[in-house]
């Protein structure tokens, strides 16, 4: 079992902490957020077109058959 230590030197362990983290830049945080949307759209339109593709594709068999 974990020893438990007191409020203030949690913190100041977890201050400490932060401290060490590299934040991305503002121009690299940029560059990732257009790079997910970009994915997003392609990924969406894939998606659209997969969906309509199969309702043809659904849509012809079940007419066919009547």
């Amino acid at each position: 079992m974990a020893s438990k230590s007191n409020p203030l030197a949690f913190l100041q362990q977890v201050r400490s902490e932060t401290s060490k983290i590299t934040w991305p830049s503002r121009r690299e945080t940029m560059i990732s957020t257009v790079m997910v949307l970009v994915m997003v759209l392609f990924a969406s339109l894939f998606f659209f077109a997969a969906d309509q593709l199969i309702g043809w594709i659904l849509g012809y068999v079940l007419n066919t058959g009547n």
